[in-house]
């Protein structure tokens, strides 16, 4: 029997989307292996969840005098070892350098909770709900997408859904539903990457 496609996750905190790989993973909707789960942060509490879940966890922080290329070539040293089929950036809140991305080229999956050319970086659904209230957009979005460089939150998309914005959302109730959103829309993609017989390379830069 073949063994299941290996998934390593880099998270910086709660870890509510990793709760939905691993959920999908156990039910078997999600053909696939957490094999270790990564945080720069000691706290962070998605390596709580992994932990419940039997899964490896490991705190990476960046060491005193570590530059940041010294520090993702020691992560990708390290994630290396664990032979992962794909690196799914779930809540990881560092921007990853070549030193990194060059050793695992279109296995680096990322999700964010805008669409694409829209709000990249952090506080994206409160930026979006803020251009809302300004009357300049009706919905927002979440999307999956590969990080083939230092780019931030630019893709190419591999999945997208556009999330409406209601008269009586609050920043709250519009957050619910991204994060919902996201659970769903992450799960699906990584199932749909690992069903393909093609790469994630035939995928049509932008």
């Amino acid at each position: 029997m073949a063994s299941l496609p290996r998934l390593v996750v880099l998270i910086s905190g709660n870890g509510s989307n990793l709760q939905a790989i691993l959920d999908a993973c156990a039910s078997g909707e999600l053909p696939a292996s957490v094999v270790c789960v990564i945080s720069n942060k000691a706290d962070a509490y998605g390596l709580v969840r992994a932990k419940d879940a039997g899964v490896e966890t490991v705190q990476f922080p960046k060491l005193q005098n570590e530059t940041r290329q010294e520090y993702d070539k020691r992560l990708a040293n390290y994630v290396t070892t664990k032979q992962p089929d794909y690196i799914v950036l779930a809540g990881w809140m560092r921007i990853l350098s070549s030193s990194f991305l060059s050793s695992f080229p279109n296995k680096v999956i990322n999700l964010h909770p805008a669409l694409p050319n829209t709000f990249p970086g952090t506080h994206a659904i409160e930026r979006a709900f803020e251009a809302y209230r300004r009357g300049e957009i009706d919905h927002t979005g979440v999307m999956v997408h590969l990080v083939p460089d230092e780019g931030v939150d630019n893709g190419p998309a591999l999945a997208t859904e556009i999330i409406p914005i209601h008269k009586d959302d609050t920043l709250e109730t519009l957050e619910t539903r991204v994060h919902q959103t996201e659970h769903t829309l992450l799960v699906n993609t990584i199932k749909s990457l690992l069903k393909k017989s093609v790469s994630p390379s035939a995928y049509p830069l932008p």
